[in-house]
Order: C-alpha cells, then sequence, then structure tokens
C-alpha cells in the first residue's frame, strides 16, 4: 500500500515501543518498581491491547503524515489530543475487558500513562527536529507552513537558503521534487530529494504539505500545468517562482517574487532564452526613444531598456496618468531617474520633429497605436489617422534628423487583414519597409510581428479574471476560436532582441508557439480560480465580433520564414512594396481621412491590400527555406 513506506513504518515501530514503555513506567512507578504479581499479570494481559488500541488512534489522528523533524506546534496540540484520546480509549476497553478476574486497572496508572507518553512522544519528536536542525534555523520547533519544494536546482536552492535565513517568511520545506532522476533521495541545504513530478499526487498524499512551490523558472507550461492538476485535486495551494523572462533584472526575493500560478505560466510555451550582450550593445550609452510609453508594450519596453543601461530614455505618450506612472515606476521603485516624460500626439509633425531635435535620439521604438479590432471597426478615420500617419511621421523624423534604429512595434492582424486594425497596421509595415529603401542618414527601420501578449490592457485575460470574480458567466465569443498568445515581458525582450539582429527593411516575426483555444483559455483560468467550469463559473459562446478571424495568422500569402540567429525569431522574406504607389495611395487615404468620409477610407484600406501594384516590379520572388 502506499500509505506504508520505510519513514512511516519506523515511526510507527517507535512509537510502539514508547507505548509500550510508558505502560510499563506507569505499573513501576504506582507500585515504586515494585509490582504485586497479580497486577504484573494485568500488564501482561493488556500491554499488546495498549500497543495496538494506542497506535491505530495516532494512524487515525495523523500522526505519521509529517516528517518529525519537522514537527511544529499545530503538530504538537495534535499529539496531546491524539494520547488523551487513545489514553481514555484504552481505560474503557480494560475496565470493559477486564482481562484479569478481580483486579481493576489503577486510575493513577492511567493518569501517569498519559503523562508519561505525551513526554516521550513530543520529546522524541522534539529531539529529533533538533538534532537534525539546519543552520541558521532558531528555536526547537519548524514554524510555519510546510512546504514541497519542485525543482531542486539553482531557483529551489535559493528559495531553500531563504527559508532558512529568514524564519519570518514562515515557511518550514518538508521536501524536494526534481525530474532528475539522479537527484532521487539527495539532500539540498538539508533537505531530501522525494521524487519526481510523476510521483508529485501521492508525495501530496503521504505528506500532506500546507502549499507546493515551483522553483523552476525555466517550466514550461505543460510541466506547470500538471504540478497545478495534482495540487488542485489534493487541495493543496500552489505558488511558483516568475518565469525566467521576469527574473532577470534582479536577485530573488521570496517574499515579493513567489506569487500565485497564473494562466500566463500554464500555456505551454518554453522559456525564451536571451542574448543580454546583444541586446545590452545597441542601447547601452544611447537616448532612447518611446511611443506609446504609457501602454502594455511601450511601459514594458521601458522597464526593460532602463535595466539593459540606456542613457536616457524619452517616454511621449498623449495619456496623462499612463504617463505618470510609467515615469514614476522608472525613478522611484526601478531607480532610473534619465527619463523625459513628453505628453504630445505622436501624428503633430512639427512637435515631433522639435523633440528629435532636442533629445537626438539613437534608438526609437514605436509602440503607439490604437488596438482593438471592433472599437477600430467603428472608427476607421481615427484608426487610419492614428495608426497609419503616426507611422509615416515618426519614421520621417527619425530618419531626417538620423535615428540609428527605428523599430515599428506590429501584429499578426497584418496578415491578410480582414479588418480596419490590420488593414492599418499592414500598411504601417510598409511605410517602414519603403522609409528603409529610401534612407538618408543610415537609418536601420525594422518591423517586428507578434500574436497577443496575455494580461495587456482590454485583452481577454482582464475581461476573464473580472468575470470569474463577480461569478461568471465568462463570455466566449466561439468555442473554435484560437490565438497566438505570448506574456508581455517574453514579448518585449524579443522586440528588443529583434532590434538588435534586424537589418533595414525587413520585418520580423515572433515564434509564438502553438495557438491556444479561447475556450481552454477560459476553463484553465477558472480552475486556477478554485472552481469548475460549467459547475461552478458559466461559459456563455457571444458569437464573433465584426472584424474578428477565427484564426489569427503569423505569415502571409507570399512570405515565408527564414531562420535568424535567434531560435525565436523569424525574418519574414517577401516580395518589397513599391514606394511610389504607396505614397500616392498615402496621399489619397489622408485625402479621405481629413474629408472625413468613413466609408471611403474602409474601401481605401480594403483595396490598398489587395491591390497587385504594390508590389514592386521587376523583384524577384521571395527566398525560401
Amino acid at each position: 500500500m502506499r500509505w506504508f513506506n520505510r519513514r512511516r513504518v519506523f515511526h510507527l515501530l517507535a512509537d510502539a515501543c514508547l507505548v509500550a514503555a510508558a505502560w510499563y513506567l506507569a505499573f513501576s512507578l504506582r507500585f515504586d518498581f515494585n509490582i504485586p504479581e497479580r497486577y504484573g499479570d494485568l500488564f501482561d494481559q493488556t500491554i499488546l491491547i495498549v500497543v495496538g488500541l494506542k497506535i491505530g488512534v495516532f494512524v487515525l489522528s495523523g500522526f505519521y503524515n509529517h516528517w518529525w523533524r519537522y514537527v511544529s506546534i499545530r503538530d504538537m496540540w495534535s499529539i496531546a489530543r491524539g494520547v488523551v484520546l487513545a489514553s481514555f480509549l484504552v481505560f474503557v476497553v480494560i475496565y470493559l475487558v477486564e482481562p484479569v478476574e478481580n483486579v481493576r486497572l489503577p486510575r493513577s496508572v492511567l493518569i501517569m500513562d498519559t503523562l508519561l507518553l505525551l513526554a516521550l512522544v513530543t520529546g522524541v519528536r522534539l529531539l529529533a527536529r533538533t538534532l537534525m536542525e539546519r543552520p541558521g534555523r532558531r528555536g526547537l520547533v519548524a514554524r510555519g507552513k510546510e512546504v514541497i519544494v519542485v525543482g531542486a536546482g539553482d531557483a529551489g536552492q535559493l528559495i531553500l537558503r531563504e527559508m532558512q535565513k529568514n524564519p519570518t517568511l514562515g515557511y518550514a520545506p518538508i521536501g524536494l521534487i526534481d525530474d532528475d532522476t539522479r537527484k532521487r533521495n539527495l539532500r539540498v541545504h538539508g533537505v531530501r530529494v522525494l521524487g519526481t513530478t510523476d510521483d508529485l499526487a501521492a508525495l501530496i498524499a503521504n505528506n500532506r504539505p500546507d502549499e507546493v512551490i515551483i522553483a523552476v523558472p525555466s517550466a514550461a507550461g505543460e510541466t506547470r500545468q500538471k504540478i497545478v492538476n495534482a495540487c488542485r485535486d489534493a487541495r493543496v495551494p500552489v505558488k511558483t517562482l516568475p518565469a525566467v523572462y521576469e527574473l532577470i533584472s534582479g536577485d530573488l526575493n521570496l517574499s515579493r517574487q513567489l506569487r500565485e500560478v497564473q494562466v500566463e505560466d500554464v500555456l505551454g510555451r518554453e522559456a525564451v532564452e536571451l542574448d543580454l550582450a546583444s541586446i545590452a550593445s545597441y542601447l547601452t550609452g544611447e537616448t532612447v526613444l518611446v511611443t506609446g510609453a504609457g501602454g502594455s508594450i511601450g511601459s514594458e519596453l521601458c522597464r526593460q531598456i532602463a535595466a539593459v543601461g540606456a542613457e536616457r530614455i524619452v517616454l511621449v505618450d498623449n495619456g496623462e496618468n499612463a504617463l505618470v506612472e510609467i515615469e514614476r515606476e522608472l525613478t522611484f521603485e526601478r531607480s532610473y531617474p534619465s527619463t523625459v516624460s513628453v505628453l504630445a500626439d505622436v501624428k503633430d509633425r512639427v512637435k515631433m520633429r522639435r523633440l528629435f531635435e532636442r533629445f537626438r535620439p539613437g534608438v526609437v521604438f514605436h509602440a503607439a497605436a490604437y488596438k482593438h479590432v471592433p472599437l477600430m471597426e467603428g472608427n476607421p478615420l481615427e484608426s487610419a489617422r492614428n495608426n497609419i500617419f503616426s507611422t509615416s511621421v515618426v519614421a520621417d523624423v527619425a530618419s531626417e534628423l538620423g535615428a540609428k534604429r527605428f523599430v515599428l512595434v506590429s501584429t499578426d492582424k497584418a496578415v491578410n487583414p480582414k479588418n480596419v486594425l490590420g488593414q492599418t497596421k499592414a500598411v504601417c509595415e510598409w511605410i517602414v519597409e519603403a522609409a528603409a529603401a529610401r534612407e538618408q542618414n543610415g537609418t536601420h527601420f525594422i518591423s517586428v510581428r507578434f500574436g497577443n501578449v496575455l494580461g495587456s490592457s482590454g485583452s481577454v485575460i482582464p475581461l476573464f479574471r473580472r468575470q470569474i470574480a463577480r461569478g461568471g458567466p465568462v463570455t466566449v465569443t466561439h468555442p473554435d476560436m484560437t490565438r497566438y498568445f505570448m506574456t508581455i515581458p517574453e514579448a518585449v525582450q524579443l522586440i528588443i532582441q529583434a532590434g538588435a539582429i534586424g537589418e533595414s527593411g525587413d520585418v520580423y516575426v515572433l515564434d509564438m508557439g502553438t495557438p491556444v483555444k479561447i475556450i481552454e483559455l477560459a476553463r484553465n483560468m477558472i480552475r486556477l480560480s478554485g472552481k469548475e467550469p460549467e459547475r461552478d463559473i458559466a461559459i456563455e459562446f457571444i458569437g464573433v465580433r465584426p472584424g474578428e478571424k477565427l484564426h489569427e495568422e503569423l505569415w502571409g500569402d507570399g512570405e515565408n520564414a527564414v531562420p535568424t540567429s535567434h531560435p525565436k525569431i523569424l525574418r519574414c522574406a517577401t516580395q518589397p512594396v513599391d514606394p511610389l504607389w504607396l505614397e500616392e495611395e498615402l496621399a489619397e487615404l489622408e485625402r479621405l481621412v481629413e474629408a472625413g468620409e468613413p466609408v471611403e477610407v474602409v474601401n481605401r484600406l480594403g483595396a490598398m491590400v489587395r491591390s497587385p501594384r504594390r508590389i514592386r516590379e521587376g523583384q524577384r520572388e521571395p527566398e525560401t527555406v
């Protein structure tokens, strides 16, 4: 049986000896170590009954669910209750059975047996705890939550050291889990490796921890999901360290970084390996300008640019509150004071030229854009004005004033676009490509295309969280709808990396992994909240919204993926756009926008993305691999 293991059998046999010793000492003390014959017979007739009954009560009371070395105050109270209950049961049974005729068990024997057994059982456990006390621990009794740590690598060892160094954290590790079978039974800072993640369910059942902590920052989402499932089935809380891309900016701070498992942790993506040296090489010592600096992507760009040592960051946004928040975070929370906040509309060519003339940015990240598909369907004029013409303005000014690199943040919705947002972003990519073709001052123009980011403002994750918090229903557009997903920090690191390796005029596509079904995302989030989909939280299908596709794409018709030096970044080989054609089309589109003709703007955008004239004549077919 699973319950029986070497540790439990040893503890049970040890307690059986203690029960027998306490029973013998109680008789001996009662009769001054000169036990009369008839009471000696009573002792002989009852010893096995006492041992059997008391060990049975101990098992039922959960004495053997925990390691002796991690005995806690709670365990002490549990032992006291178990000993008293076992002694009372023995007293009742012996009086009913009366194994020796006309010989009643003295009540003083029962009282002394109870006290002696309580002293022996608790004393042995405290002695074990004392002898195996780890350096840095204070006191005889471990205080706090008993935890199993998943991961015996560097992160796991950091967690153990932090727990040992700071008892105030309130954690007592009782075992480690690691999928490297060579580590089984090894001790890391005094804590034994109990098994692999395949053994986790049994180990939780055997050891009954208060919590499980995932300390494998590089773990794939599938592994995290398996751990979460085992913990959920056993009703044991589980926490995790952030993924590796969230830990690059500082040392481990257990109380701050340990958090609940989120849906981002279980999406199945492998960790991104970063080339920090190449990232830092083109940003270190530079003035970097970020448009849309208060947005989800823009603010994370600012955080990471600050972390790699940019000399100054110029934050540009037309939203006052968002701009103030990221400036304060960089200055006060991240100790990066070299920021300049500019409240400006990036479509204002005069304002942007003055800004570039004053600060002379060496690198520009253009993240300012409207991004919500249904809203843009209803507001095509503003979509074209804000997305297309702002990109044209910033790209022109960057080239005119000699910025070294210009990186456009694009989207998978630009691929075979079927909605206004996708069409505007496709035109943005062409603008950047055309700017690269006519560059005069050595500016490298690069576009980076990726799918949805988890947790960005207005995305499905915050929406689902709000719906779950109020009890549902969770609204899903269609049961078959899929999307590519990536976390914001991961996407931004790859954007910066693409800026380092990119050649002018190239479009880069981030490897988004496998598309995720939105219905499965919703179910995962409901389960992570501690509830069950359909039973506790209803899921309601509301239909596909205007402009939405069931399945997004990362590659358009006539585009091919070409590997780069980074395995998660692919270059999009495509037929180049004709700059003269694009200039004519943008002039006409601007006229329609200024005239306030939304229907004509929509028609013009659709015609642009379908036009065969956009391909520069005499160009070869895109390369393949």
